[in-house]
């Protein structure tokens, strides 16, 4: 296998759990019971504080004024999952046991992308997990019987067809050592057409600004690709997390996060991988509030309205970790504004 055509998944760990404690509805835009479900992570818990994405606080600034669709290129995904079966989108007909997203990882496209990974089931439910109310595009690529050349094949039709279908966000917790063109090609197109893309740092503990270390697609530098870090739940990046002040844009939680896993059930995972899906979540609920934002604005947003954390510094890109009530503060602010000035440009015409 050639180490360019490698495509490599966060490790899982599963174990079932049971369901959490109640919280106060109070005036949160969904049902706080969610925040400590048994497929919801410390991530969102709100009695973590700091060490949490702060997402309960955002929930009482969120209001949903689009659907909002995000690809998830991964392992697959179980349909039928109970926390997840709300979510599915297809693009024709209706969602069905056999009509739950498109798989591209065999010798024919089908569209029962089944998850006998289970990565993809977990990524879509920590997605689903921050914003309640996403629709999930489940696009495979993985198959493990594949060649690493297949599997990056593969990727690069699922991507392509989220772009075709212009989704909002596109999720991709993977990736490999070394560029493909044609995977760049691609990228570029979601560039053009305004599609953010929330990559994965990777899991090698690698400085990927040392291009000998690079991770793609994180590495490629787009200005639509947000790269994401994982840090535990005492504020430090984990272990296996790849890191580079330059190149990975911030961290979000990814040490045992707990999310759905296949067979109907609660499991844990560590990796970038998870970190990623929590970035892109918080993306998803953005665009849902301000669907007119453009992608370097809705980056620009997540990035600026990080927390900054001293234990990240020296390996994220201004040391920040997610924080989704200062982003969506943020872009309420950023969106008064843009309405400010398209008020006076009305005016002066």
């Amino acid at each position: 296998m050639k180490k360019a055509a490698q495509r490599l998944l966060g490790l899982a760990l599963s174990i079932h759990l049971c369901m959490g404690t109640a919280l106060a509805q109070s005036s949160l835009a969904f049902n706080a019971e969610l925040l400590v479900s048994r497929y919801a992570s410390w991530g969102i818990d709100p009695d973590k504080h700091l060490a949490s994405i702060n997402l309960k606080d955002s929930w009482t600034k969120f209001k949903k004024n689009k659907e909002i669709v995000v690809a998830v290129v991964d392992t697959g995904i179980q349909g039928d999952h109970p926390f997840l079966a709300g979510n599915i989108h297809v693009v024709n007909g209706k969602a069905s046991s056999g009509n739950y997203g498109v798989d591209f990882s065999g010798d024919k496209v089908t569209n029962t992308p089944f998850d006998q990974h289970g990565h993809g089931t977990h990524v879509a439910g920590i997605v689903k997990s921050i914003f309640p109310d996403v629709k999930i595009l489940a696009l495979k690529y993985y198959n493990p019987k594949a060649s690493g050349q297949a599997n990056l094949d593969a990727t690069i039709k699922a991507l392509q067809y989220a772009v075709d279908q212009n989704v909002d966000v596109i999720n991709y917790s993977g990736g490999g050592p070394e560029a493909s063109v044609e995977e760049l090609r691609v990228l570029k197109a979601a560039e053009k057409k305004g599609i953010l893309v929330i990559a994965a740092a990777g899991n090698e503990r690698s400085n990927i600004d040392d291009k000998r270390n690079a991770y793609y697609p994180a590495s490629y530098g787009l200005s639509n690709i947000i790269t994401v870090g994982a840090h535990d739940d005492n504020l430090n990046i984990i272990p296996s997390s790849n890191w580079g002040k330059n190149s990975v844009d911030i961290a979000a939680p990814g040490h045992r996060i707990r999310s759905a896993i296949p067979q109907h059930g609660a499991g844990y995972m560590t990796g970038t991988s998870q970190a990623t899906a929590f970035v892109t979540g918080v993306a998803a609920m953005i665009k849902s509030k301000y669907p007119m934002m453009k992608f370097d604005q809705v980056k620009n947003i997540i990035l600026s309205s990080s927390l900054k954390v001293k234990n990240f510094e020296g390996k994220i890109l201004g040391a920040g970790k997610l924080d989704a009530s200062r982003a969506i503060e943020l872009a309420d602010t950023v969106n008064e504004q843009l309405k400010s000035v398209a008020t006076r440009s009305v005016a002066n015409h």
